[in-house]
């Protein structure tokens, strides 16, 4: 009898998604779901979703948003780095890249990319994360490289670049209308180190009252959406 030299199919690439919209990764699945050596693992909105299942699933990969439910997707990357997680990081988020993109590989992903961005760019851009490459738009790339030729970190930036990670994530959660309780408890500090990310925001924009800093967070948040 004749022999059959069969193969088993090799073992595809395991993919967890991390977004608080239903609808946004029910869509990333579908589209990851068509590519034959990609699967989804694993879905959360959260924090502590994607961390529990990057320790279940077991993830290759994880793309993860910005803004997520009661968190933030750079303080995840973060915690992920610190708990020395194997797993590749993209981000993806419908915030500006020049002011997200720099902050995701400061805190250890691999790539960034812009959720108006096509399928077939996001493919591009998981890809280039999975082969061990950095990936960053076209734009954005060329826009970094100015930056580190034309006299470093500070140069070409907006007031609103020079905001830590965290005063960014407070300046963003005051956009949205929540009160000082509510943005330490999505935070998960005291209502006095709101205040206080408060006071350095007011400095850097040089805004002189809080007025002006809420409705130039309100301002920010409505034209970013």
């Amino acid at each position: 009898m004749a022999k059959t030299n069969s193969k088993a199919p090799a073992p595809r690439t395991r993919v967890l998604v991390v977004d608080d919209h239903p609808v946004v990764r029910d869509g990333l699945a579908a589209l990851l779901g068509t590519e034959p050596d990609l699967e989804v693992c694993g879905e959360a909105e959260d924090v502590p979703g994607a961390l529990a299942l990057l320790k279940a699933a077991r993830p290759d990969v994880a793309i993860i948003d910005v803004s997520l439910k009661n968190g933030n997707g750079i303080d995840l990357v973060k915690r992920i780095r610190a708990h020395e997680h194997a797993v590749r990081v993209l981000v993806w988020s419908m915030y500006p890249e020049e002011l997200y993109a720099e902050r995701a590989l400061r805190a250890g992903a691999q790539g960034y990319v812009h959720k108006g961005r096509s399928t077939k760019e996001i493919l591009e851009a998981l890809r280039a994360v999975l082969a061990g490459k950095v990936y960053l738009s076209g734009d954005q790339a060329d826009r970094l490289l100015r930056r580190l030729v034309g006299g470093g970190a500070g140069a070409e930036r907006a007031p609103v670049e020079c905001l830590s990670d965290r005063e960014l994530e407070a300046f963003g959660l005051m956009g949205q209308g929540r009160t000082t309780e509510q943005i330490a408890a999505a935070m998960h500090v005291s209502p006095k180190t709101v205040e206080t990310y408060r006071a350095r925001i007011k400095e850097k924009l040089g805004l002189d009252n809080i007025t002006e800093l809420i409705q130039r967070a309100t301002r920010w948040v409505v034209e970013n959406r």
